[in-house]
């Protein structure tokens, strides 16, 4: 379902101001860890009157996306309490945590994590530059400008698979600059892999991870469609897919080490289900701001513009679903326009995470993510798996009459 309404200014304040630019307007579901014997998972949504817990009727967030139409299936049900907005944003921080008070965890969870890569021009442009670079940030530079002089930003304008993407890889490939970034940029074929493995997302105020070896790395602001299995989109949140350029530069056979890490991958606030007033239209026009703060008094601003994807998410969705079932829905992080050239510390470094930053992802429609930095060796560990998760729901009893 789409609709057309105007344009909404830009949130910018932080953590608790998680909320979309309408505030409680849109259907906003998401999972948070409640207290209780024993303390689990419950899927929630937020209300003007409060946070209610909806798991008597849908253990898992799956099931409610599963439903025929997801927005009215959440207005049907009243839910249990469990505290104010408020309070459950206050209380999503990692570092300060009231375990008497609900937090919030990624919003999915029998979901598979999907993530489509290389479908911006500009982002597409940096992957070919790590390539040639192999992961050494210091020749980025010289390379940058070497590979724009003869390539340029026109990559924009060619749609993926066309006459004209055919000529432009025949061209390359005279010059000696064709790269396996590009083909999946502007090739027939999307790059479609596999972000996470299931539950183990981070969710808003969560720390989020880097590998302590990776010296060259950055954020990845992105939308994130929640998927049915029958291939429906049922409504968005936002991502942070990490990305370690320097080992995935040093060879594409890496990008599981370079992606799939702990607490690598965060997503929320919250998903945001398509209504009457929100849906695909908005999406493709939607706005994703990135804001970096270190505690070296460091700032980086980005843009993620949804307009100028490369290929539209519904070709996404059917190229994730070609050849492959997921009955439990999917997440699929949609790509990003964002890549950091600027220098952090040393002139030709480009920019890198250090320990303590401070990422935030914000839009008018989605609300802001916001997560601290740290090594993933350090980040809490993934323990909660689907035996646990399973098992966790039986002996809350929500196994027995609640749609699982």
């Amino acid at each position: 379902m789409t609709a057309t309404t105007t344009a909404m200014p830009v949130r910018t304040d932080g953590l608790h101001q998680a909320l979309p630019q309408d505030g409680l307007a849109g259907t906003l579901v998401g999972r948070v860890w409640r207290a209780g014997t024993p303390a689990g998972p419950a899927v929630v949504v937020l209300r003007p009157d409060g946070v209610f817990d909806l798991s008597r009727h849908f253990a898992t967030m799956s099931t409610l996306l599963e439903t025929d139409q997801p927005a009215q299936a959440v207005r049907a049900v009243a839910g249990e309490y469990l505290c104010s907005v408020d309070a459950l944003l206050d209380n999503s921080k990692a570092e300060s945590q009231d375990p008497a008070v609900p937090w919030l965890l990624a919003p999915c969870d029998l979901q598979v994590v999907k993530a489509a890569g290389v479908t911006f021009a500009g982002s597409m442009i940096e992957r070919v530059i790590e390539e040639q670079a192999g992961g050494d940030a210091s020749r980025a530079l010289a390379l940058r400008s070497q590979i724009t002089a003869l390539i340029g930003t026109s990559l924009s304008d060619i749609r993926p698979g066309s006459a004209e993407a055919l000529a432009l890889k025949s061209l390359l490939q005279q010059q000696k600059l064709w790269s396996q970034y590009l083909e999946v940029g502007i090739g027939p074929d999307a790059e479609v892999f596999t972000k996470a493995p299931v539950l183990a997302s981070v969710g808003h105020g969560q720390d989020i991870g880097i590998r302590s070896e990776s010296t060259w790395n950055n954020p990845e602001p992105e939308v994130v469609l929640a998927v049915s299995s029958r291939g429906d989109i049922v409504g968005a949140a936002l991502g942070n897919d990490v990305n370690l350029r320097d080992i995935e530069g040093r060879s594409a056979l890496l990008l599981g080490k370079a992606k799939d890490n702990n607490a690598s991958c965060a997503i929320g606030p919250f998903i945001r289900l398509f209504d009457g007033h929100f849906g695909l239209d908005q999406l493709r026009r939607e706005t994703v701001h990135l804001h970096v703060t270190g505690d070296d008094g460091y700032t980086l601003r980005g843009i993620n513009t949804m307009a100028s994807i490369s290929r539209d998410p519904l070709d996404l969705i059917a190229q994730t679903l070609a050849c492959h079932q997921y009955p439990d829905g999917f997440m699929l992080f949609l790509g990003t326009l964002f890549a950091p050239t600027e220098d952090r510390d040393e002139p030709g470094g480009g920019f890198t995470h250090k320990l303590g930053d401070v990422v935030s992802i914000h839009s008018p429609w989605l609300g802001c993510l916001r997560n601290r930095v740290t090594h993933c060796e350090a980040a809490p560990p993934w323990r909660f798996g689907l035996r646990a998760f399973i098992g966790n729901l039986a002996e809350r009893g929500l196994l027995q009459g609640a749609r699982l």
